[in-house]
């Protein structure tokens, strides 16, 4: 995969340096030519000095063959504008841009943009541990429901996933087993020490630990 990151402060570099270990072809983008150093001698990626919204800058970093394209700077005008330019002129498939301000995020996903705000994420992960340390809506980016984890013990085991499923409230979507994860059926049956991963509605989440006793 061609992936284009503008930014290489410390969320471009790391993700510049994920992607280029996995053996994709990555450019990164930034202002500033001292922030390359952040990707390191094993980087093999290519570089470029500019803005991340300069049609000529982004022509040079072979933006008409890119897979996905990834704005990820400090400023949200600049990741906004640069994610526009992507997807409305040369029609990227994948565009995703980092937006600090939580509104602003919002507003741009209701008009179709693939937007990630750092400061909702980081906020709901804190939230998440402070009402329930294996409770997480971050993974699946929405504050009305999330994923939490339950070790399979005392009367759990023995039942299957339609037992213990609650319509429009609870399902287990992925079970952790000594020789893997599975995605069960219906009449799975569980096994004590499974570790079941169960997308939850966060208004039952208090039901949800009674009822497995959490």
């Amino acid at each position: 995969m061609f992936t284009i990151i503008i930014g290489c402060g410390r969320v471009g570099s790391e993700l510049a340096k994920l992607l280029s270990q996995e053996g994709h072809d990555v450019v990164v983008i930034d202002k500033n030519p001292v922030s390359f150093e952040r990707l390191g001698s094993t980087f093999n990626g290519l570089t470029l000095v500019g803005n991340g919204f300069d049609v000529n800058i982004l022509k040079q970093a072979g933006i008409e063959k890119a897979d996905a394209f990834c704005a990820v700077t400090n400023g949200d005008n600049t990741n906004l504008i640069s994610s526009q330019v992507a997807k409305k002129i040369f029609k990227i498939p994948k565009v995703i841009a980092r937006v600090y301000d939580p509104q602003r995020a919002h507003i741009y996903s209701v008009l179709g943009m693939d937007v990630i705000s750092g400061t909702m994420l980081f906020a709901s992960m804190i939230r998440d541990k402070i009402v329930e340390s294996r409770f997480s809506t971050y993974l699946i980016e929405s504050k009305d429901v999330g994923v939490i984890e339950i070790e399979v013990k005392g009367e759990l085991a023995g039942k299957t996933i339609k037992e213990i499923s609650i319509p429009h409230e609870f399902l287990v979507v992925a079970i952790r087993k000594l020789e893997g994860v599975i995605i069960p059926n219906l009449d799975t049956v569980l096994r004590a020490k499974d570790i079941l991963m169960a997308v939850v509605k966060v208004e039952s989440l208090n039901k949800i630990k009674a009822k497995f006793e959490l």
